[in-house]
């Protein structure tokens, strides 16, 4: 086959995800027959609207050679913020949460900050946003669930545009946007020149440090719309809404080929994931499977398709501790 130009490894990194979702579509259509109902599939997108739009930005941000382990955390922090401004002090929905957006891009871009002046590792870095973001979400709320938002800010997470819900409409449109920018800038081609060689890609005149500013405060924005959706879906903040969300997402990114070492992805192999996830989850609700034999299931999940990154791209640790391809 290397005499037509393919390389198997290279297909099956690429296509090998399209037919484990094809299978897992297959399999869940004959163990269970609500599966294929329009209202099921409809309700599955509107399931991962959330994780869609924040994958948008982790996927930046992991291309770049970093990761963000503080978009759960994050979550929660909008969902309270935003909920406490409309409720207790009035404020228009709209001004809550341009607000909201607007105080989770200052924490991505102090992420960024403190990853390239300060040099703390983005696992870290991102592990003490996660709990600074947790324990003001908290203060907020005092542990208590908000609610009393109204009803015009509600049809963002459960309004239709004819038969389409508007959290999938939302995450097509940041999708799309992340596809475009990611392949038709010059700042989305930065991203993987910095991503695959950080060193080579200073030298040869890109900002590196801006760059990253960038990626983390757009990760974090994104999060913050993703968390805006949340909100209107359920109807109420709380402090705990978005425990485990930033393991879907990293999920969902790693599955769709993004590598944790970065310089390589692309979206449409992160839309695939993100089908994944949610089919694998919804699947297992209509099959009855115990919560806790599910968060098994994924955490597996998340090992393989990390481990397969690391076998096919030679992937492994430098003395520091650092991700690098051999």
């Amino acid at each position: 086959m290397k005499g037509f130009g393919f390389n198997r490894s290279e297909i099956l990194r690429q296509y090998g995800i399209l037919f484990v979702l094809i299978a897992m579509f297959i399999i869940f259509s004959v163990a269970t027959p609500n599966f294929l109902k329009v209202e099921n599939l409809f309700n599955v997108a509107r399931q991962v609207s959330m994780m869609g739009i924040a994958a948008v930005g982790m996927m930046f941000v992991m291309i770049a050679g970093g990761i963000d382990i503080s978009i759960g955390s994050l979550l929660s922090f909008v969902n309270v913020f935003c909920a406490f401004l409309i409720v207790n002090f009035n404020v228009h929905p709209l001004w809550a949460s341009l607000a909201a957006v607007a105080v989770a891009s200052v924490g991505g871009f102090l992420n960024g900050v403190i990853v390239t002046q300060m040099k703390v590792p983005p696992l870290i870095s991102t592990l003490a946003f996660m709990t600074i973001w947790e324990g003001i979400a908290f203060l907020i709320s005092r542990g208590m669930t908000i609610f009393g938002l109204p009803d015009t800010f509600r049809t963002l997470g459960s309004g239709y545009v004819g038969p389409i819900p508007i959290p999938v409409i939302i995450m097509v449109v940041f999708l799309a946007f992340g596809g475009f920018f990611l392949n038709k800038t010059y700042i989305g081609r930065y991203f993987y020149a910095v991503g695959g060689n950080e060193e080579a890609a200073g030298l040869s005149g890109i900002h590196v440090r801006k760059l990253k500013w960038l990626v983390y405060t757009l990760c974090a924005a994104f999060t913050a719309v993703a968390g805006l959706v949340m909100l209107a879906r359920l109807n109420a903040g709380a402090a705990t809404t978005g425990k485990g969300f930033e393991f879907q997402v990293i999920t969902a990114v790693v599955l769709g080929g993004v590598s944790i070492a970065g310089g390589t992805g692309r979206m449409f192999g992160v839309i695939i994931g993100i089908l994944i996830m949610g089919f694998l989850s919804n699947g297992m609700v209509l099959l009855d499977v115990s919560e806790y034999v599910q968060r098994i299931i994924q955490g597996v999940v998340l090992v393989l398709a990390v481990g397969f990154d690391c076998l096919s791209k030679d992937i492994g640790m430098d003395k520091k501790g650092v991700l690098k391809s051999e």
